[in-house]
């Protein structure tokens, strides 16, 4: 048995049709040191510069898991984490901001229908959507679609997007609450000035400002329920709209894993950046006491810098893998039917909570290891601590929440999170 399906024609030609994968992770390497460049302006700004987002986009990384049909490159989730981590190595701000714009593309091109797609994916081909879940905005049902109008919080990623997907909650006389997920272009929303400086603690050029949705009516079809396709328990027995559409697997839309990727994968940015900085400080310092040494001969550094290297690899590792496990489980579903379980794609989101948790512990370590004249203000490891600090308060990275579901599931239980 197969569940493989032939990709249908291209409709919107890709910039360069031989990019390749090292070509775009050497391209995201290239730019770190320019990211950090721009550290100081970019928290001020709430996000990166114009001028880096151009980079960025003739660079091709929002097209990186985009399909190929509608102008994207359609590689996998390894070469997209790949790329974002070199961007989060410059300033994991700025790697969160571009994650969130980038990652939904896939989303798109699996839960939405085909009609919808082709309305969706600008001709250009240039998509960046930030997606806000979990907010029960109300709105109605009317004739023609939804009437949608509100302020959805944290929308990260969205200074340089063409399109906002949101949640929001139908009241349905009856039937009791419905959630929804929908899907807006840039005109029917405004960006309000709410984030960067000091509106909120650390990942302050993740441009995640509130967006406000003008009262506009979306379309039937551009509207899917919120559960339980997005969170990993619709039944794929049938594939979805985009295995059927672009006959790639990875569309399976098996989403818990890809979703904690994307906060991880700054967090990993931000302790690899605090080693950079941990290495340049310890070159240029001098111990206080005889006999006076280079500060990175002495023991106790060696100590802590081996140790954040050792947290920080592990954590890479994990990301890398769980990219992987993702790929290997939806092309095991190509190749004999093989669902792609609930348990599975939690157990993927719990192994990342650890290695988010490891990528702090290791930002922790260089922090302390730094001395009290890295924390002031404007220093970068300030910057990395605050960064890591927000990633460890994020609702989906809290470990003792996450374990109940995960061990229910492993009794054969419901999970009780996400409407699954």
């Amino acid at each position: 048995m197969t569940n493989a399906v032939p990709p249908r024609e291209q409709r919107i030609p890709v910039p360069e049709p031989d990019l390749t994968r090292d070509m775009l992770i050497d391209r995201a390497r290239a730019l770190r040191d320019r990211i950090r460049e721009e550290q100081d302006s970019s928290e001020k700004r709430g996000c990166h510069s114009p001028e880096l987002e151009q980079e960025f986009v003739k660079a091709g990384f929002y097209r990186i898991l985009q399909p190929r049909m509608f102008g994207g490159y359609e590689f996998d989730y390894v070469t997209f984490y790949r790329v974002m981590l070199e961007i989060c190595r410059g300033n994991p701000g700025t790697g969160w901001c571009v994650t969130l714009g980038a990652s939904h593309a896939p989303v798109v091109a699996a839960l939405w229908p085909e009609e919808a797609q082709a309305e969706i994916f600008p001709a250009d081909g240039h998509f960046v959507a930030p997606h806000r879940a979990g907010i029960p905005v109300p709105v109605k049902k009317v004739d023609g679609g939804y009437l949608v109008e509100g302020v959805w919080g944290y929308a990260s990623g969205c200074p340089y997007s063409t399109h906002f997907i949101g949640t929001a909650v139908v009241e349905n006389p009856g039937d009791g609450p419905e959630s929804i997920t929908f899907i807006v272009p840039r005109d029917r929303y405004d960006i309000l000035d709410d984030w960067g400086g000091d509106n909120v603690l650390g990942m302050r050029a993740s441009g995640s400002n509130s967006v406000r949705v003008q009262e506009t009516v979306v379309p039937e079809h551009h509207v899917i329920p919120s559960a339980p396709g997005l969170w990993s328990a619709a039944d794929i027995s049938n594939g979805t709209y985009g295995t059927r559409l672009h006959g790639n697997p990875m569309y399976l839309a098996r989403l818990m894993g890809p979703y904690h990727c994307s906060l991880v994968v700054p967090a990993i940015g931000a302790a690899r950046a605090a080693i950079d900085e941990m290495e340049g400080i310890a070159r240029a310092r001098k111990t206080r006491f005889p006999p006076v040494t280079a500060w990175y001969e002495n023991s106790d550094v060696q100590r802590n810098f081996g140790q954040a290297i050792m947290l920080t690899d592990a954590a890479e590792a994990m990301l890398i893998r769980a990219s992987e496990m993702y790929m290997e489980k939806c092309q095991r579903w190509a190749e004999d039917g093989t669902d792609f379980s609930v348990e599975e794609s939690a157990r993927m989101w719990g192994m990342l909570q650890y290695a988010g948790n490891m990528a702090c512990d290791a930002v922790d370590t260089m922090f302390r290891a730094a001395s009290s004249s890295a924390a002031r203000t404007g220093q970068k490891m300030e910057r990395y601590y605050r960064d890591a600090a927000m990633y460890r308060s994020h609702t989906s990275s809290q470990i003792p929440t996450f374990a109940g579901g995960i061990g229910r599931l492993a009794f054969g239980l419901k999970m009780d999170m996400f409407g699954v």
